[in-house]
């Protein structure tokens, strides 16, 4: 990868924070990721505007503040609507794939169920951005 991405990462089950650092780290992966568990966390994050990340990976079913609930209020910011943001959930709901195009993300990626093809499609995701020519804060 050529650049060092920065990755906020919004996700409410731990065991999926924990495989997506595992598979960054058992890479050897350039990223440097900040997680928050829920929108109204990642909200607070950004509001910082210090270390705007290159890119969000975001769940869609999380408490407080849900993906489409974020991803409404994160693009309606004219200093974060730039940043692009993947889905990344278990949801296959057409609805929802339309509904967060509508809405401007970047990418909607449907968590596998074998590790093997989850490893290959978070290698393929982070060296995509890592390459890509993002608006650097």
């Amino acid at each position: 990868m050529k650049n060092n991405l920065k990755v906020l990462l919004i996700e409410d089950d731990m065991i999926e924070v924990m495989k997506f650092n595992r598979v960054v780290t058992s890479l050897d992966l350039k990223c440097n990721t900040v997680e928050a568990n829920n929108g109204e966390e990642a909200l607070n994050i950004l509001e910082k505007k210090d270390e705007l990340p290159d890119i969000i990976l975001l769940d869609l079913n999380m408490p407080k503040i849900n993906g489409m609930e974020f991803l409404s209020i994160l693009k309606e910011d004219k200093s974060l609507q730039h940043i692009p943001a993947i889905i990344l959930t278990t949801s296959n709901n057409r609805k929802d794939l339309l509904e967060c195009y509508k809405l401007g993300i970047a990418g909607y990626i449907l968590k596998p169920l074998k590790y093997e093809d989850y490893v290959t499609k978070i290698k393929k995701l982070l060296a995509y951005w890592s390459i890509n020519e993002l608006i650097k804060t």
